[in-house]
């Protein structure tokens, strides 16, 4: 089976030609499957958040190709690349990016508005969402309102409600205790068992020691580590 995406001899580059040049990432070719958890696991600055954005389509490399079930994306323009990434990805960031004024049914909301349809019909997938992560009763509150467990389960609902196939997750517990990384990569076992491809990059034990990661790919110094099966 073809993976679902397969990335060949990436390379990320900031400020390219400038003193201050940085190669984030250098030269990586990794395919992910389809309906499993892939942990991308390395200290600050080995590379795993930028190869994470460029698997996610948040940024293009500045070299080689990604491909999407098949479908290279590396030479798409911007507005077809901005579709795909709404329809295919959902994200769950490090500080979990809720805007403070809005409910959380309202920023669970906010990646399908782009996509018009009906406001009920989206509202009424908001509630479920958020009653699906136990955060029902929490649904008219604001953002700054919330627990940090709170947030960060409205931050999974919101990743979902594009029903999305991949779920992107950028140190999601990196400002979590113990406990809540635990609920966490219980929620995460939970998207996995929906069908849910998975993709997280982390140095956190708690995530990629936890039993239900199907695969731990090491990053160093912008590159995946040699003998990395």
């Amino acid at each position: 089976m073809s993976p679902l995406i397969e990335a060949r001899d990436l390379h990320r580059i900031f400020h390219q030609g400038r003193p201050d040049q940085v190669e984030a990432v250098k030269g990586v070719s990794l395919a992910i499957e389809a309906g499993r958890i892939t942990v991308l696991r390395g200290p600050s600055g080995s590379g795993k958040t930028s190869l994470l954005a460029l698997l996610g389509a948040m940024a293009r490399p500045t070299s080689g190709r990604i491909f999407l079930a098949g479908r290279e994306l590396t030479s798409l323009p911007e507005r077809f690349l901005t579709d795909v990434r709404r329809r295919t990805f959902g994200f769950v960031f490090q500080q979990f990016n809720l805007v403070p004024g809005l409910s959380a049914r309202e920023n669970v909301m906010l990646p399908a508005l782009p996509l018009g349809g009906p406001r009920a019909a989206l509202e009424r997938r908001a509630e479920a969402l958020l009653a699906q992560f136990g955060v029902a009763h929490r649904s008219r509150a604001r953002a700054d309102q919330l627990s940090g467990g709170e947030a960060q389960r409205v931050a999974i609902a919101r990743a979902l409600v594009n029903d999305p196939q991949v779920i992107i997750a950028d140190e999601p517990t990196a400002n979590l205790d113990s406990a809540l990384t635990a609920s966490f990569m219980e929620l995460v076992a939970t998207l996995r068992a929906s069908g849910k491809t998975v993709l997280i990059a982390s140095h956190d034990p708690l995530v990629f020691g936890a039993a239900i990661v199907d695969r731990v790919v090491p990053m160093r110094d912008g590159r995946i580590e040699a003998g990395t099966p």
